[in-house]
């Protein structure tokens, strides 16, 4: 297993999970979600219980489902509330898994492992998704790769150079120092670009032209997740790796789900303080950034298709690598010191 247990995941986006029922795999486990009629969301594993038919191949009655094959009817709680056949009483031991769910940050996420340790508070704070003054959109890709691989890529940026040098990439980039701090269980990669030329993405964010200082801040966050404090400032308007609301800044919120381990799903959004009313504005960049990440799920697919073609083969970590080792070495403490926990 590649994944922390006990955890918080992505299941979807908020507008993703509705009346009918959504199949997909989280961690290994393949489940149905659907909404109850007060719009909370029911996460059950995608088997019925009888045959094991998909549940999500079936048929919504009120707040449950039935099975498209025998009949079967099962309540949001999991348990069967009608039998195939309807003359029969309700064997109370027919029941379908569920699964803790919780809605925050536009996400349905789902809880991997011990129900009873399910707290929201450990949902991690992807706060520029839901604080006032900002405003949040994204989108979503399956992603054919170990979803470790896509934060090796979001922890070091170096790669937009060369991968994304129609939009986003600058040799500047290569040029800039970097320093890696590793805080408990979050990492950070910082990159700080004074006086350069803007790219052509930052130059129509920003609106204006001349030189202007850049940064780059990604911080890892368990189990899965980074953020990248991005954006450019006119040179001379004051802005600096501690405080950088001078002129055009963003929030890349990315959120890798596993689903098997060669396999996972990518959340991808952008948070912005600035034009926050513009709805043409966040459609576009919503494009522009499903365009860029479009580029790197090319890139790691391949590179996932060449680990498999090359096992006596191992990938190597130069000092651009240092975040996504730090996050890989987190996230591999927090397995082994759960399977420990579970050995005592």
């Amino acid at each position: 297993m590649t994944w922390i247990e006990n955890a918080w995941y992505v299941a979807a986006w908020d507008a993703g999970v509705d009346f009918e029922p959504v199949s997909r795999t989280i961690c290994g486990v393949p489940m149905v979600f659907y909404r109850r009629l007060d719009r909370s969301v029911v996460a059950m594993r995608d088997a019925c219980p009888h045959r094991l038919l998909p549940l999500s191949m079936g048929i919504r009655e009120g707040d449950s489902i039935r099975c498209k094959y025998h009949g079967l009817r099962i309540g949001p709680d999991g348990k069967a509330n009608e039998m195939p056949l309807r003359s029969d009483p309700v064997n109370a031991r027919v029941c379908a898994e569920t699964f803790v769910t919780h809605e925050r940050h536009r996400f349905v996420w789902v809880w991997i492992g011990e129900k009873d340790k399910a707290d929201p508070a450990l949902i991690p704070d992807l706060w520029p998704c839901s604080t006032e003054g900002w405003t949040f959109d994204g989108g979503y890709y399956h992603v054919a790769c170990d979803y470790r691989l896509m934060i090796d890529n979001l922890m070091d940026l170096t790669h937009e150079t060369y991968v994304h040098s129609g939009s986003i990439g600058q040799l500047e980039i290569l040029e800039a120092d970097i320093e890696t701090i590793a805080e408990n269980d979050s990492v950070f990669v910082q990159r700080w670009m004074p006086g350069i030329d803007a790219p052509p993405f930052w130059r129509q964010a920003l609106g204006k032209d001349g030189p202007v200082d850049r940064w780059q801040i990604c911080q890892f966050l368990k189990p899965a997740s980074v953020m990248i404090d991005v954006g450019v400032a006119l040179t001379g308007a004051g802005a600096s790796l501690a405080s950088h609301d001078q002129g055009a800044r963003g929030m890349v919120v990315d959120f890798m789900t596993p689903e098997t381990e060669n396999t996972h799903h990518y959340f991808w959004g952008m948070a912005r303080n600035f034009n926050i009313h513009d709805a043409g504005l966040t459609a576009r960049m919503k494009k522009q950034q499903g365009g860029v990440f479009a580029e790197d799920k090319d890139i790691l697919e391949a590179q996932q298709r060449a680990i498999e073609a090359n096992p006596d083969m191992r990938l190597s970590a130069y000092r651009i690598d240092e975040g996504g080792v730090r996050a890989r070495q987190i996230i591999a403490r927090a397995i082994k010191n759960a399977q420990a926990e579970l050995a005592n």
